[in-house]
């Protein structure tokens, strides 16, 4: 009887499917059809650019959710058979005894519970929203070796006239060729109530960084403030009617260089 919730492993030498590509992408492929996929892969750069994309992406939700199988579990009373027959007054008490230990119990377990919120809280109002928004764009688009970009950076005078527009305020892409990076292109997104530019960055190693503006982050001061997504490091700031995020996964040091050389060419003066 064939069970439909069954994937049969794919006999040696069959053609690569979408299935082989999504498998060997979680490591669920046997050694013998990794190494065809692997081989397929080598001689088609498309394919293998969308399998680094899942790859990213997979590694970026461990390290955001990996961190709740840490968390301790719930208190529990103890439940075991009373080893021999117990008179109804000691039963009584041993009733009480196990409402207050639960009353108890339940207690801690909700005061722990609270100040767990109260700390996730503080933590997430700490973090300006674009920012988060601005790690995700990172995440989803920095891996992409097939079209990371809408616009290429070859053509950064529409670009940036696009952006400007759809935007409604002058924007700026800065010139990062002296910090070691050079403008892959840009693309448009939806913010939280309106459209963001990203601007994205490579380096000669293969690294990228993405540089995230809203208009959606207006109040705040022009310090640097530095946060940390999963594997992706972000400093953002704000200035003039933007908000600016910059994205990498690349250590804190080198981001906060580049920021200074962003921040530079984008404040008045």
């Amino acid at each position: 009887m064939n069970d439909p919730r069954i994937r049969p492993v794919p006999a040696p030498g069959a053609p690569i499917a979408e299935a082989d590509l999504h498998a060997y992408a979680d490591g669920c492929l046997p050694a013998a059809r990794r190494t065809e996929v692997e081989t397929f892969l080598a001689s088609h750069p498309q394919d293998r650019a969308r399998v680094e994309t899942w790859q990213a992406q997979r590694r970026v939700l461990h390290a955001l959710l990996d961190p709740v199988l840490d968390e301790p579990l719930p208190l529990r009373l103890p439940l075991r058979p009373p080893p021999r027959r117990m008179p109804w007054r000691a039963l009584a008490a041993a009733a009480a005894a196990a409402v207050v230990s639960a009353g108890a119990a339940w207690l801690a377990r909700g005061e722990l519970d609270a100040r767990r919120a109260l700390a996730a809280q503080s933590q997430a109002a700490a973090v300006p929203h674009y920012a988060q928004r601005a790690a995700v764009a990172y995440a989803v688009y920095a891996p992409d070796r097939g079209r990371p970009v809408e616009v290429p950076g070859s053509q950064e005078q529409s670009l940036v006239a696009w952006l400007t527009r759809r935007l409604g305020a002058p924007v700026r892409a800065p010139s990062l060729g002296a910090v070691g990076y050079e403008l892959v292109g840009g693309r448009l997104l939806p913010g939280g109530a309106g459209p963001v530019a990203l601007f994205m960055y490579g380096a000669p190693d293969g690294r990228r960084l993405t540089l995230y503006v809203t208009r959606e982050a207006t109040g705040g001061d022009a310090a640097f403030r530095f946060t940390r997504e999963g594997p992706v490091n972000v400093f953002y700031w704000v200035e003039g009617p933007f908000g600016y995020a910059l994205s990498g996964a690349v250590s804190r040091e080198e981001l906060q260089r580049v920021s200074q050389e962003v921040y530079r060419q984008l404040s008045p003066g």
